[in-house]
């Protein structure tokens, strides 16, 4: 007879100081009960880049998550706000079961384990080809029915901030580069070119992280949303924006690349279904993709200055190790449009061997 494995005991919960310990436990507690939650099985389910962390603990009907998102760090009622919108636009987010914003935790329902992006990097060409066009119906959906008077504005300060981590965090202190006055008046014309660009297109629901990492795959079940692709996670920085936005996140996302000609084929899908449901995008698609292409330059900017951020005041250095990837996104766009032709001379000193060689997509 083969014997028994013993049980699998979840790792221990770190917390940074006792009294936050404390508070979690107790609030915990009083959930216990309704839910029918077991404390023993609490255990990590994700990281973030943010201060917020993800535990899963199971319960008398099956998982459930438990956002940790200390204040004053992190505030969960944006993240309570848009979820509740999800919900009614019939899109695939997390229920929130209970609520504690003073302290930041949340009980979610769980969307479960098949995150998009890992499941499209072992995905044969037709499997990817599949999700990515369910993502590209459900983010049809959210611009249409997502209320975007209701969400805080991506204005020409809040896009020329982040932008303004690129010089501070990836240049000056990654790299050690300290700019010209010419290189900084460069920099500042090509802001300028990206901000007015991004302020002329229509303006939508935007995710701000519609990305494969922030997706899941969902299973078979019997009725309603959440058996639909994709869940949707991460969304508590949703803004009125520009409507190329969420796409250029998803078609030129930060760990996982794509030929160009597979981007082309999607955004042309996306294109179509928008101009179908009514969406504000523009009749030439040549000129959406412009768009596109520019909007995509300025997040992939802003988040080589995250990136680097990360590493250097968050001690997460798993971040910058993606660094080419975005040299490589940013030198094409620069390459192919006159008016960026510029910015080429400010990343050419910090790619080094990938803009030369190349990055292979």
């Amino acid at each position: 007879m083969r014997a028994t494995p013993p049980p699998i005991t979840p790792a221990p919960i770190a917390w940074p100081d006792a009294a936050r310990q404390t508070a979690f436990a107790h609030w915990l507690a009083a959930l216990t009960a309704e839910h029918g939650l077991d404390s023993s099985t609490l255990a990590p389910a994700s990281a973030d880049a943010s201060f917020r962390r993800y535990l899963r603990i199971q319960g008398r009907q099956g998982s459930f998550i438990v956002m940790d998102a200390p204040p004053p760090q992190e505030d969960v009622r944006a993240f309570v706000r848009v979820a509740s919108m999800l919900q009614q636009a019939g899109l695939n987010a997390p229920r929130v079961l209970a609520a504690e914003p003073e302290l930041g935790f949340l009980l979610l329902s769980d969307l479960g384990q098949q995150v998009y992006l890992d499941v499209l990097k072992a995905a044969s060409a037709s499997e990817a080809d599949a999700l990515m066009r369910d993502a590209l119906l459900a983010l049809v959906q959210f611009q249409c029915q997502v209320d975007a008077s209701q969400l805080p504005p991506f204005d020409d300060k809040l896009l020329a901030d982040e932008l303004a981590l690129f010089p501070q965090w990836c240049v000056q202190r990654e790299f050690g580069v300290t700019w010209t006055v010419a290189e900084q008046q460069t920099w500042d014309r090509t802001c300028r070119l990206l901000i007015d660009s991004a302020l002329a297109q229509p303006q939508v629901a935007v995710h701000a992280d519609w990305m494969p990492r922030n997706l899941m795959r969902m299973g078979p079940t019997p009725d309603g949303p959440s058996g639909s692709n994709p869940g949707i996670l991460d969304f508590q920085d949703a803004v009125r924006g520009p409507i190329s936005y969420d796409l250029a996140s998803m078609l030129r996302d930060a760990f996982i690349s794509w030929p160009e000609d597979q981007e082309l084929d999607w955004a042309v899908r996306w294109w179509q279904q928008a101009r179908s449901a009514s969406l504000p995008v523009d009749a030439d698609f040549g000129e959406f993709w412009r768009a596109l292409e520019w909007m995509g330059l300025q997040r992939h900017l802003k988040v080589m200055g995250i990136f680097c951020r990360l590493k250097h005041r968050d001690g997460k250095d798993r971040y910058a190790q993606d660094l080419p990837r975005f040299f490589a996104y940013a030198t094409r766009v620069a390459l192919r449009y006159g008016p960026l032709k510029p910015l080429l001379k400010l990343l050419e000193p910090l790619s080094g061997r990938e803009v030369t060689a190349g990055f292979t997509f």
